[in-house]
């Protein structure tokens, strides 16, 4: 059975719940069909990249995905207008979304791996065992300073939303966005308005903190103080005594809890827009894989990422985000609307901006917790010279003793 075949029988079981253009036209058993045996029907329009089939209204969109996507179906649909033109058919109702690191670059999140300039390289007078043991539990736990060092930096209290965030909101405002799955912690989903019931922060977020060992959650103000000021907060339980850490996620703990149940709702998107991330980092990195066959998985990214390209209804948008999100605004006719937004956006970041008083720089933090690490490990070397004198000396008494 060939493609077009293919196509015209799925096509046709659809429209029979509907006005069939096809009743007066008997269809083949598909063991006898082959490409030139179809009516020229249902061919895909010029312009539009949907096929001309001449139903009433086309399928409600609903968790039947045979009931929508399949009707519509299409080899042109392999570029930027073609997925506007689905979206402004009016036939996209859940656009579920996955987005990371790259959305937020123009945002001014600092760089961690660049040579020289970069926060790890500029790390080593800490003397870490490796430079990502500084968002590691294990080594937070006894050895908290490091990350306060430049939790200032990291913080995006001064972070603006990018253009690629105000095209998510502009998706809510028109009914269009399902779920957004980040993998960002800077919460610049919330900033522009995107409801939290529909964000799932897949790497927790600055917005709370807890106690990391009695999990007592911990004053906002409190912590407030505490990173602007580059000092460690501790627990406030009498005997606790552990290192407070804001809820986002360092290596060696697991994912949130509601992560496995949300994954349900990938499955019921008709369309799913994959934006900024390698796709290198489970679990987030199946979810698309976890998109219903046949619907349009879009990718905005510097690069072909996952398995996109594996199936015909992808769509692949290269490039920065930003430049991604503005051709294909400019292709939905949602360009004014989308800059609005986003200068609204800012505003509003812009007038919530609390004034944190004098900062030190990066460096600065990082030397002076680099002086007191060092002051730490001379007292703890020292403790130990004590101990094994005293140790020695109490051997002596015994051996004295027992001649």
């Amino acid at each position: 059975m060939g493609h077009l075949t293919r196509i015209f029988i799925e096509t046709y079981e659809i429209c029979e719940k509907y006005d069939n253009p096809f009743k007066d036209f008997k269809l083949p058993s598909s063991s006898s069909m082959d490409d030139d045996s179809l009516p020229n029907v249902g061919l895909p329009d010029a312009q539009t990249g949907l096929p001309c089939l001449k139903t009433q209204a086309p399928p409600a969109v609903n968790n039947n995905h045979h009931q929508y996507i399949e009707a519509f179906r299409s080899d042109k649909m392999t570029d930027i207008e073609n997925i506007a033109n689905l979206i402004k058919s009016g036939q996209v109702h859940k656009i579920v979304v996955l987005v990371g690191a790259g959305i937020s670059t123009a945002a001014g999140i600092p760089d961690f791996r660049s040579p020289e300039t970069g926060i790890y390289d500029r790390l080593k007078p800490l003397h870490l065992p490796y430079p990502e043991a500084i968002f590691h539990i294990n080594y937070f736990r006894h050895t908290p300073e490091p990350f306060y060092a430049i939790a200032r930096a990291r913080h995006p209290r001064s972070l603006k939303p990018t253009i690629t965030h105000a095209f998510l909101a502009l998706l809510e405002k028109k009914g269009l966005l399902h779920f957004v799955f980040t993998q960002n912690i800077d919460g610049l989903e919330r900033d522009v308005g995107i409801p939290e019931d529909k964000i799932l922060n897949a790497h927790g977020s600055w917005r709370t903190q807890r106690c990391w060992k009695c999990k007592t959650p911990y004053p906002d103000d409190l912590m407030k103080q505490a990173i602007s000021t580059g000092t460690v907060p501790y627990c406030q339980v009498p005997d606790c005594g552990g290192a407070v850490k804001p809820d986002i996620v360092f290596f060696g703990q697991p994912l949130p809890a509601e992560f496995d149940e949300k994954e349900k709702e990938v499955s019921e998107a008709d369309m799913m827009l994959v934006m900024g991330t390698s796709l290198k980092v489970a679990p987030c990195s199946r979810l698309p894989r976890l998109a219903r066959e046949g619907i349009p998985r879009v990718l905005v990214n510097r690069e072909k990422v996952g398995d996109f390209g594996k199936r015909a209804e992808d769509v692949s948008i290269l490039g920065d985000c930003d430049d991604g999100v503005r051709k294909l605004a400019d292709a939905l006719g949602w360009t004014a609307e989308m800059e609005s937004l986003w200068k609204k956006a800012i505003a509003a970041k812009e007038a919530a901006q609390e004034d944190w008083g004098e900062e030190e720089s990066l460096d600065e933090l990082i030397d002076r917790y680099a002086k007191t690490l060092t002051d730490a490990r001379k007292i703890s070397a020292g403790h130990k010279r004590m101990l094994e004198e005293h140790l020695e000396n109490k051997f002596a008494e015994v051996l004295k003793k027992s001649t």
